[in-house]
């Protein structure tokens, strides 16, 4: 196997939508890229590398690292490739691994197959050239190889990741229908909070928002709350790269003197919930979380700054007819309260956005599972009367 220091093509992946955001991190990180798709960026890297970068990003998903790229035209064909792969340079003797896939072939109907075939083809491998068979599953605990495979173009990756970086791993108490932490923080990236005025966030149901804002701030990243990565089960693998990077991500957390982020809910059970979490992250006292309607949020009038709001929007939760007063409380509420602040509402119902009653300067595609959403971005005057 190529050694941790040797550098090749890497892929980290991101829900769809997210990828530019995933690429400011990338560069802030110190990496160039490559290219940049609707689920992901290309760049080149080590698996040291990797380390890094999946112990910092917030919007990412996996960190895929490439072995090959070849040709298959079906599920033999993966199989008859994969087993002449030299395995037992990447895989522990008699370690654990997993198979996940992104699989669009004609040939098969169910990538559990093409999973499988790769499966057999380490197994057989590995027990020919070291006469022990490891163990394999779903659970991604252990070191994670990922293929892709398109018609006839298949590509084998070493996932350096397992479990997926878009959950950040502080949240313990999800609440009802919560926003994925890694789409929080590229919401948030989408706007144009300075990171240091007010950030005031009423329905702020678990704290995901809330909290991102706080760890955005204050640079605090994903990897202070997860211990286990796909990276640490592969051969070369040396645990004093993890523990170097691990240590950096204590020294990078900065203080942000004045900062005031207000997260409200009407729901006593969900301030509390979000207050846990926010205890889990470490961002409590960042953090100030009222019992509250989102018309009665304290907003600050010493620094103008960012009012996010994430309502429901009649997918999964609440009615129509009732959520259209909601939304035009909350146009009035920024018209009212909110002047010299930019008011931000995400929403997967832009229908019910027209009750707001004012006109959106921006409208930044998003997804949150399978619904079309969008970040609606006001800009509120002191004063202001402008309506649609």
């Amino acid at each position: 196997m190529n050694s941790f220091t040797h550098s090749g093509s890497v892929i980290i992946t991101c829900p769809k939508r997210l990828s530019p955001y995933l690429e400011q991190e990338v560069k802030e990180l110190g990496f160039d890229t490559e290219e940049t798709f609707v689920t992901g960026v290309r760049l080149q890297a080590s698996l040291k590398d990797c380390i890094r970068l999946n112990l910092n990003l917030r919007c990412a998903s996996q960190v895929l690292f490439s072995l090959e790229k070849f040709d298959a035209s079906d599920a033999d064909g993966i199989y008859n490739h994969l087993v002449n792969y030299a395995w037992e340079t990447i895989l522990p003797d008699g370690g654990y691994f997993s198979i996940t896939s992104n699989v669009n072939n004609p040939t098969i109907n169910n990538s559990m197959f093409a999973n499988l075939r790769v499966k057999d083809a380490i197994v057989d491998r590995l027990r020919d050239k070291t006469g022990n068979r490891p163990t394999s599953g779903s659970a991604l605990t252990g070191a994670v190889i990922h293929l892709f495979w398109k018609n006839e173009q298949a590509e084998i990756f070493i996932d350096t990741s397992g479990d997926s970086l878009a959950r950040h791993g502080y949240r313990k108490i999800p609440g009802q229908a919560p926003m994925l932490e890694g789409l929080a923080s590229a919401t948030i990236y989408a706007t144009k909070w300075d990171r240091q005025s007010p950030f005031v966030n009423p329905m702020c149901g678990s704290g995901t928002v809330a909290i991102e804002a706080a760890m955005i701030a204050t640079n605090r990243r994903p990897g202070l709350f997860r211990t286990n990565y796909a990276f640490m089960h592969l051969q070369g693998y040396d645990e004093k790269w993890y523990v170097e990077e691990d240590a950096l991500l204590e020294t990078q957390i900065k203080e942000v003197p004045g900062l005031r982020i207000v997260a409200s809910d009407y729901s006593p059970k969900a301030i509390d919930n979000a207050r846990k979490n926010a205890v889990a992250a470490g961002v409590a006292g960042l953090i100030e979380f009222l019992v509250c309607d989102f018309a009665e949020t304290e907003i600050p009038q010493d620094a103008a700054g960012v009012f996010y709001v994430n309502p429901e929007y009649g997918e999964r939760l609440g009615e129509i007819s009732q959520l259209e007063e909601t939304y035009s409380r909350i146009g009035d509420f920024m018209k009212q309260k909110c002047g010299g602040y930019m008011g931000y509402v995400f929403t997967g119902n832009l229908e019910l956005a027209k009750k707001i009653g004012l006109k959106a300067k921006r409208r930044i595609e998003f997804y949150t599972s399978t619904i079309d959403c969008r970040l609606l971005e006001y800009e509120l005057y002191v004063g202001s009367k402008r309506v649609v």
